[in-house]
């Protein structure tokens, strides 16, 4: 009979499949956050305590304010390091260009010789004018052994549809969350995982709105309040706290690589940690959300 796999083993498991996302440390980000930016010392605490609980990558970008400047202070040679571009900027004349000196000053500021991997912002520039110049210059940053992997940070799943046919990428970021499941309806989940893309979720609290009761959740949301009564009642009939639920949903897929997880301290990360330790729950039909003013935040200042 086989040995049943530690605590610590489980945990250590768990964590793997965790990134540690950084728009906290250069930005005051989140609808739930109370505290604004995090202080560099409390993001070396993070680091820290993600590092010896087996989390190995990081998620920056350089539009995320002081972020890259903060994690080169800190010292980030031991991880995986993704960044993001920008958009391109109106003035640029040369894109491989700006590319390739973009990323060099991304190095810079995170004091490392080579990314795991840069995103595109902006991933419809691939459908603009000089979207082909931009896609060989991404090629062109691997060729030269500045990024590891190249790929792009989508919105909606119908980037995908018109993005990959024209180009190949190894790694794409989307939004995955108990409420937004579009990468399940469009099975863009099993697609990549068929032509060996790597996925990475984010948003799986939805900038802590799903994690937030509903005492303390902004009024503009309460026009969706048929389906916060089925979210409670789901966690509810599953014995589920929020951030159990909200955690373990997306881990439980075989065809995402990494979920990225943001936090504002070292507490709220061990939280997270021991929340993902469980079985994850079936999806009730109500929870399942449609309408993208409560799903993409983008929308929210508008409400």
């Amino acid at each position: 009979m086989s040995a049943r796999p530690c605590a610590w083993c489980i945990k250590r498991n768990i964590a793997l499949k965790l990134a540690l996302g950084t728009v906290q440390f250069g930005l005051p980000y989140g609808i739930a956050n109370q505290a604004g930016q995090t202080s560099k010392s409390e993001a070396q605490h993070i680091l820290r305590c993600a590092r010896n609980a087996g989390i190995d990558t990081l998620d920056t970008a350089i539009g995320y304010g002081d972020s890259e400047a903060i994690l080169g202070g800190i010292g980030v040679n031991d991880w995986a390091v993704i960044s993001k571009l920008p958009a391109i900027p109106p003035s640029c004349s040369n894109v491989t260009e700006w590319v390739i000196s973009s990323v060099q000053e991304s190095l810079g500021r995170l004091n490392i010789s080579s990314l795991s991997a840069i995103l595109l912002h902006r991933a419809n520039q691939l459908l603009e004018e000089h979207g082909f110049e931009l896609y060989r210059a991404l090629v062109s940053l691997k060729e030269q052994g500045l990024v590891d992997k190249i790929g792009i940070s989508i919105y909606e799943p119908e980037e995908l549809d018109a993005i990959l046919p024209l180009y190949q990428m190894d790694l794409i970021q989307a939004p995955f969350n108990v409420f937004d499941q579009r990468l399940i309806k469009t099975k863009w989940i099993s697609r990549l995982k068929d032509k060996g893309v790597e996925l990475h979720v984010r948003s799986a609290f939805l900038q802590g709105l799903l994690l937030m009761k509903g005492e303390d959740r902004p009024q503009k949301f309460d026009k969706w309040n048929g389906i916060w009564e089925c979210y409670d009642n789901w966690l509810l009939q599953n014995n589920l706290s929020r951030l159990q639920a909200c955690i373990r949903y997306p881990l439980s897929f075989d065809g995402i690589s990494r979920v990225i997880i943001g936090v504002e301290n070292q507490l709220q990360l061990n939280e997270i940690i021991t929340a993902s330790i469980g079985s994850a729950p079936s999806l009730s039909d109500g929870v399942s959300v449609d309408d993208i003013e409560l799903i993409n935040p983008a929308f929210w200042p508008e409400l």
